[in-house]
């Protein structure tokens, strides 16, 4: 019988429940049991797709090319696995599917409402993304807070699976938010009290509580939360702050989850092992050397427009012993003349120049690549970096004046990068762009080849555009070369010879999507070990 732990969250979003539920996923796996994780989503889009990320955060996308929420990325990271798009669940795609079945007469002529057609299905899309994992455990995590409108089938789904597969094969665990009044630094539960209520109201009781808190909790807030919550108070979780999000899992163990879990599941209890967690904890705790790298895109003011981005440096730091310190540039700023770019580059060690299609912020970065490119200052393209990086090489050393992205200026006279043949007449945007892992051929002697140690390579791809081929021969030359081919002859991976600039390199892809902090994404390693090279010759 498949056990199902479900996470629901209170007071506010954002308060940590992926982090929780990844965390969770990875004290069980620890044990040895076949873990999946499912993230749902309440909102209507079918997937994370067509978002802005200042709407939701970055999409994350799957090897099997699935646009999912961020926390699939938490998830992915936490485990050291692959999961698909089956991991994330929205109202979008449930009422998709009602709806079709309902066109085809699935229903039989029946009147069909959200109980028990729309829970029926959501309870089936659970079900299935656990099976196809072939976990012993699946964990779903509820999008959203307790007491949103959107998020009410869902735990009506939920609350029905216990009714279903029984008391002892079900978990509820809570996650809510026990802010400090900045007055008196008291630790205040009431809000926290309240949430639980309104999912008890709903016929959810829940059998954990995490308490999310600046500071760890104290006695007498334990107390309060246990007995307004109804539960025991060995069964009230502190889970306070951390430098690194990957000391939760630790802190959550410290308290004995794993065992407390498993016992009220009436699962066999095992040794766990977080060693590998804990020695990459520790070495982050113990480096004592910094380098900056800035990070030049149009999201900035939402860091979680990056998110993997951000925690591949941070892999790649440990990897090398040195903490990364982001330095956040805004590319519309530099566009507009609110930055200046040798001002804002000049003191930098490496620098990243962020996938984020679209005209606004391009010319910024355009400007900020040429000051990279002609200072050696170590420069690690992604996706739509790589496609400027050749537009900028294109205009400021083969001397193509306007060369583009048609993207971007649909005349320009040199469209060095141009939509894709097979994106060239298509009516939709959700889920139609060349989506996922491919097969990559790297040249041998290349930067890139040297970094992943293999000729063939698998990165996740999230794009339309790409490297026009008909201006291959014109733009590559000896100094600036192809590193990496598709199966079907597509430009992957581009580089400076590490003779004209110690590291310059592109990629079409995006491999943030598969760093881990058991298996750092060799580009970023690279570039932090050249970073580190360049900061110790200055």
């Amino acid at each position: 019988m498949v056990k199902y732990i479900f996470i629901t969250g209170g007071v506010l979003s954002s308060v940590g429940k992926g982090i929780t539920t990844a965390s969770i996923a990875k004290i069980i796996q620890s044990r040895g049991y076949n873990v999946t994780a499912v993230k749902i989503d309440p909102y209507i889009n079918v997937d994370a797709g067509t978002m802005n990320p200042y709407m939701h955060g970055e999409v994350f996308v799957t090897e099997d090319g699935g646009e999912t929420d961020l926390d699939i990325g938490h998830y992915e990271r936490f485990l050291c696995k692959n999961l698909g798009k089956h991991n994330n669940i929205t109202t979008g795609q449930v009422y998709w599917n009602v709806i079709q079945k309902e066109r085809k007469g699935r229903y039989l002529g029946k009147c069909v409402q959200i109980i028990p057609h729309v829970t029926d299905e959501i309870k089936r899309l659970i079900k299935n993304a656990i099976k196809k994992d072939g976990a012993d455990i699946g964990i779903v995590e509820i999008g959203g807070t307790v007491g949103d409108i959107e998020g009410l089938p869902f735990l009506e789904a939920i609350r029905q699976i216990r009714i279903e597969v029984g008391f002892n094969n079900t978990m509820f665990i809570h996650v809510g938010l026990v802010p400090i009044l900045e007055i008196t630094g008291e630790q205040k539960t009431k809000p926290l009290q309240h949430s639980i209520q309104e999912l008890r109201r709903i016929g959810i009781q829940p059998d954990m509580i995490i308490a999310r808190c600046k500071t760890k909790l104290i006695k007498e807030s334990i107390s309060k939360i246990a007995l307004y919550g109804n539960i025991p108070e060995d069964m009230v979780i502190s889970s306070h702050n951390v430098e690194v999000i990957y000391e939760v899992p630790l802190i959550l163990e410290s308290q004995n989850v794993g065992d407390k879990i498993l016992n009220r599941l009436g699962l066999e209890p095992r040794k766990t092992d977080l060693s590998e967690l804990r020695e990459y904890v520790d070495r982050w705790k113990r480096i004592n050397r910094e380098v900056e790298i800035a990070l030049i895109g149009k999201y900035t003011k939402l860091r979680d427009s990056y998110l993997s981005i951000i925690e591949a440096l941070k892999h790649a730091g440990v990897s090398n012993n040195v903490k990364p310190i982001i330095r956040w540039i805004e590319s519309t700023d530099i566009e507009n003349g609110k930055l200046d770019v040798e001002e804002e580059l000049s003191s930098v060690s490496g620098a990243v120049i962020l996938p984020g299609f679209g005209r606004r912020g391009a010319e910024g970065k355009i400007r900020a690549i040429q000051f990279l490119r002609e200072n050696n200052i170590p420069t690690l393209g992604i996706c739509f970096g790589l496609q400027l990086m050749v537009v900028e090489y294109a205009r400021n050393v083969k001397g193509m004046e306007r060369a583009n992205s048609t993207e971007l200026d649909p005349g320009t006279p040199y469209p060095v990068i141009d939509l894709m043949e097979t994106q060239k007449g298509l009516d939709e945007y959700g889920g139609t762009m060349r989506l996922g892992a491919y097969k990559i051929l790297l040249e041998e002697g290349t930067l890139a080849y040297r970094l992943y140690g293999q000729k063939e390579v698998y990165e996740r791809h999230r794009h339309r555009y790409e490297v026009n081929p008909k201006y291959i021969d014109a733009i590559f030359d000896g100094d600036f070369r192809i590193a990496g081919y598709s199966y079907d002859g597509r430009v992957e991976f581009v580089e400076l010879t590490q003779k004209t600039h110690p590291f310059y390199i592109a990629t079409q892809a995006h491999p943030e999507f598969k760093s881990r902090y058991c298996s750092p994404s060799p580009l970023f390693r690279g570039l932090i070990e050249a970073a580190q090279k360049l900061k110790i010759r200055i």
